[in-house]
């Protein structure tokens, strides 16, 4: 029996706070603001925006504040929020006004660098009458407009209303820690947390883009700012929207650059500074009134999370790890030696997944198709954290910041091939790799050698399909699309990184695309969906601006991925708990996929209802199963991708 089938019903029973639980980490004047928000904005202020629609957007996000909620509606704005009540911090309730009452703010996430705006802005003149991060920023907004953002430190959604300008306001952090919807039909402009809040408006219409399921086949997400519903888009990580007189604008405030230290630094140097700063990033990120842990995998990062948590902590921390019965993706046992040696207070669970009652309730959850597998195991020990605590932190980010994934290095093939000359490559391999079918035997590997290092590994991000489109689309839902070639995605990144080199090219891509549309995607959903706030301080903007100006070479040593941050955790672990194989936070879906899941692949992909869709050739599809099933081909990434995407189909979308 399913691990949910001992716990139903699924989302309501873990949406209550722990009971008894203590707070090691009070601090009088911080204000914990982990909710949703959302919104409706007129063109013309005659317009009415009513307490109930409101209500109905931030009821379809309850999850992510089951406790509070408020309003603010006049002259055509309305903003809402729901907030999760930790204790109860004067001044907490949302919207804040400032002092004339003429800007309204709404705001998801955690100003950590709040008390120094604060004290400059008080300064200036500004005057408080709450201790809320909240209210820094819309004074922040008074004294800086727009630029505002570029003083914060942390994660968040903003919305805020200024009345004398009849300006909506929206900015987003700058890794994309949280998110952020916007819907614009000529005459108003609607804002939320999550999709769920657009659409429970019911004149938002709701066509699935046929763009954005391509994008999401190719690259295994939508990516921004498209979503899966036309008309409906995300606003990018860095980046603040006005929206005045019906007209909207937007513009990126801040970027990473991998340009290299001019000053020739020891090894030593970045080092002790990557540890410097990775330390105050750890330690600003206590501050809560709750309960706190983390989650542990016993890999590098995780590690020297719960490491540097442990050295400033006054308490034990509270560590939670999950596991599979399959020992080849079961990271127990690393996970409790470094729980072990920093001596937690260590939970972990070994889970068995039930795909009739956890895989439909995730797809819900994240609204939009999402096929990253490891959604499965950050639900399941998001639920057990929350259990103990209210707030987690996690390792997530050091592969991108730090040159952690395999796929950074080139397989010996691609080594040897990249010795002649693209040109030449295409001539010979371009025409026979087009040519023949996905499945030949073979044609994985010869794809790979064709283009330059950023086509390739394009290439290997999306799967094989800017090649591959025509085999796996049906012609008339090819004819549909804007983008017959998912890379186009990529093209604006890897244009401005056209001048590094090739593994900066790839770490800049990956942190615009891959870290926001996947990762940070999956973390946040699933950590919402049990009301659980999680913190990455290694995705610090100040760690991530520094990370981007170490030496290639120490980033990736030799075959060494991680080659610094290894070096960082030698400095607080034994060198056994920090050089081992990489895993990742993976599933067993192949052997589950060949397994007891077999028959619920087949019914979702062949039956009746998922091919009268007209999206995907039926041959393609029982090539992909047919070939998985008999051990002949590991397809279980493609056949995953797919079935998320029917079910999605089949949700309550």
């Amino acid at each position: 029996m399913g691990i949910v089938a001992h716990a139903a019903p699924v989302i309501q029973a873990f949406l209550t706070p722990p009971v008894g639980a203590g707070f090691p980490f009070f601090s009088p004047n911080i204000e914990l603001v982990m909710c949703g928000i959302a919104g409706i904005c007129y063109a013309e202020r005659e317009m009415r925006v009513t307490e109930e629609s409101l209500g109905r957007m931030c009821d379809a996000i309850r999850h992510r504040g089951p406790d509070d909620h408020g309003y603010f509606t006049a002259g055509g704005v309305g903003l809402g929020m729901r907030r999760l009540s930790i204790i109860d911090v004067a001044g907490g309730h949302q919207p804040i006004f400032n002092e004339d009452r003429s800007c309204a703010i709404v705001y998801n996430g955690e100003i950590y660098n709040h008390r120094d705006v604060r004290r400059e802005l008080e300064r200036r003149g500004h005057r408080y009458t709450t201790h809320s991060d909240t209210e820094t920023i819309l004074h922040a907004y008074e004294e800086y407009g727009v630029e505002c953002v570029k003083h914060l430190r942390g994660m968040f959604a903003i919305a805020i209303w200024d009345a004398p300008r009849r300006r909506l306001f929206l900015a987003r952090d700058r890794m994309g820690k949280k998110p952020l919807y916007y819907y614009d039909d000529g005459q108003r402009l609607v804002f939320g947390s999550e999709l769920k809040a657009i659409l429970a408006l019911p004149d938002v219409p709701r066509h699935a883009s046929a763009q954005a399921i391509a994008d999401y086949v190719a690259w295994g997400y939508v990516p921004d700012p498209l979503s899966i519903y036309q008309g409906i888009k995300k606003l990018p990580p860095a980046h603040w929207l006005t929206y005045e007189n019906g007209g909207v604008r937007s513009e990126r405030y801040w970027d990473v650059s991998y340009m290299p230290d001019a000053t020739a630094r020891s090894e030593k140097y970045y080092v002790d500074r990557t540890l410097e700063i990775l330390d105050e990033a750890v330690r600003i990120r206590l501050m809560s009134e709750v309960p706190l842990g983390a989650f542990l995998s016993g890999g590098t990062d995780s590690s020297i999370v719960v490491a540097l948590m442990a050295k400033h902590s006054r308490e034990r921390v509270k560590t939670f790890s999950i596991g599979f019965e399959e020992p080849e993706y079961n990271e127990l046992p690393y996970a409790r030696a470094v729980a072990d040696y920093l001596k937690t207070e260590h939970y972990e669970e070994v889970v068995h997944p039930d795909a009739e009652h956890d895989i439909p309730a995730l797809v819900r959850q994240f609204d939009e198709p999402f096929s990253d597998s490891s959604m499965i195991p950050t639900y399941y020990v998001s639920r057990a954290a929350r259990k103990h605590v209210t707030v987690a932190l996690s390792g997530d980010g050091g592969d991108e910041l730090f040159a952690g994934y395999l796929r950074y290095l080139d397989g010996a093939s691609v080594r040897a091939a990249a010795r002649v000359p693209a040109a030449v490559r295409e001539a010979v391999l371009g025409p026979v790799a087009r040519a023949l079918p996905a499945g030949t035997k073979g044609i994985d590997r010869m794809r790979d050698l064709l283009g330059t290092p950023d086509q390739q590994y394009v290439r290997q991000m999306t799967r094989g399909m800017s090649l591959s489109m025509r085999d796996v689309f049906t012609d008339a839902f090819v004819k549909r699309l804007d983008h017959a070639d998912p890379s186009y995605v990529a093209e604006p990144f890897l244009q401005t990184a056209r001048d590094w080199d090739v593994l900066s090219r790839r770490q800049y891509l990956d942190t615009h695309t891959y870290l926001p549309g996947d990762i940070l995607t999956k973390v946040d959903r699933a950590s919402m969906m049990v009301s659980l706030e999680c913190r990455a301080p290694i995705l610090d903007h100040e760690l991530a601006e520094f990370a981007a100006t170490i030496p290639v070479e120490m980033r990736i040593n030799g075959m060494t991925t991680k080659y610094l941050l290894k070096k960082v955790a030698e400095r607080l672990l034994p060198s056994e708990l920090v050089y081992r194989p990489k895993r990742g936070f993976a599933v067993p879906i192949a052997y589950w996929l060949k397994n007891e899941w077999a028959a619920k692949c087949e019914e979702t992909l062949l039956g009746k209802e998922a091919l009268q869709r007209g999206i995907f050739r039926e041959a393609f599809l029982r090539r992909a199963i047919s070939e998985h099933h008999a051990g002949k081909r590991d397809n279980s990434s493609m056949i995953w991708t797919l079935m998320m995407l029917e079910l999605w189909w089949r949700s309550d979308h």
